[in-house]
Parts: C-alpha cells; structure tokens; sequence
C-alpha cells in the first residue's frame, strides 16, 4: 500500500494540494524579503527547495515519488515554515505537532535508505527490531545536528528558544521517529527500491 492509498486521495488531488502550499512557501518567501526578516526568508527559501527534491528526482532519475510521499515532505516543512512566523512562540502544542511531522518524515527517508542498503549488501541481514531500533537513533541523531546548527546560526535563520524547547524537541522527535517504526515503514517501500537501484547502478559502474 502507497501512502497515496493511505490518504484516500487522488494523485491530481495530491499534487494540486502541493502546489498550494508551494506558492504559500513563495508568498512567505517574498514576505520575508519584503519585510527584511531573514529568518523568515531563510527557513521558506529552505523549505521550498526541499519540496522541489522530487521534481528533480523525477527530472535527473526518472523516478516519480509517490504523490502522497511528496504531500507528506511538503507538509512537514511547511509546518516548519509557518510556525516560524509567530506559532512557535505562541502554541506548545505547535511545535510539538510540527516537530511529529518533520521527524516521521525524516524517519521514513533513513528508513528507506538503510533498508536499500541491507537488500543491497549480501552480508547484511538485520532483524526486523533493530530497523525500529535505528529509525529512532538515526532520527535523534540528526536533531542533535539540527540543534547545533541553530545555535551556530544564533538566530539569523530559525530561532533559539532554549534548553526546555530543545527537551521538548527530542521527545516529539521520538514520537515521530516511533510513530513511523510500528506503523510507517510500508508507505516508504517504493522509496526503498528507488534507493536500491541507485546502489545497483553505482555498484556496476
């Protein structure tokens, strides 16, 4: 099952909600411009960069992403996005929510590659739990780096509001992670054999 299949949607509904939210991220984008807020600038020039990952894939692999993978990505970030504006600040409960989102996406994407790995080595065979395992490492792992990254960024480009919003942020990191060890991992299936063919293509070059 397609995560497509998951949401009920149709993949012209997918993408058509994709291109919103795009064009939210570009009206954002300019706003920040407009108004000479950096933050805001920086964190939609980064989220519309990354909602753009699949057209290129497409483009450069001929890999067409699932639409509801790229609902899901875009989702993610643009939660980021609009949180940054006042949300963040205003609403616990938003940060923990866009914080969910962000990480089960993350999660899904280590999943799939390490998964492509394991299917790609003849000498790994890893048991079904410590792939639950690694998603929740590899997931904490990158919120460190994250975490670091907006200290080293003192607030230019997203903002620092200190050691219990950090707390905060790996505990909702976890749930997502979790979240997408116990029920997520077949909606990024068609990602892992995507990945698999890259290995195989490099592997015979």
């Amino acid at each position: 099952m397609t995560l497509s299949d998951a949401v009920g949607l149709t993949d012209t509904q997918e993408r058509r909600i994709v291109r919103g939210l795009q064009l939210a991220l570009v009206a954002l984008l300019g706003y920040g411009a407009v108004t000479i807020q950096f933050a805001i600038t920086g964190t939609a020039g980064l989220a519309l960069g990354i909602t753009l990952l699949p057209a290129w894939l497409r483009r450069e692999y001929g890999y067409s992403m699932d639409a509801g993978l790229v609902l899901w990505i875009t989702a993610a970030v643009i939660l980021h996005t609009i949180g940054s504006l006042w949300l963040y600040e205003t609403y616990q409960w938003y940060d923990e929510i866009a914080h969910t989102v962000s990480a089960s996406v993350i999660a899904g994407l280590g999943y799939a590659a390490f998964r492509a790995f394991e299917l790609h080595s003849d000498e790994m065979n890893v048991p079904s739990t410590f792939r639950s395992v690694f998603i929740v490492v590899f997931v904490l792992a990158i919120g460190v780096i994250w975490e670091v990254l907006e200290f080293a960024l003192g607030g230019t480009v997203v903002t620092v509001f200190g050691i219990d919003d950090i707390v905060t942020d790996f505990v909702f990191n976890a749930v997502g992670a979790m979240i997408v060890a116990v029920w997520g991992t077949d909606y990024v299936d068609e990602l892992v054999g995507f990945f698999r063919q890259r290995l195989r293509s490099k592997s015979e070059n």
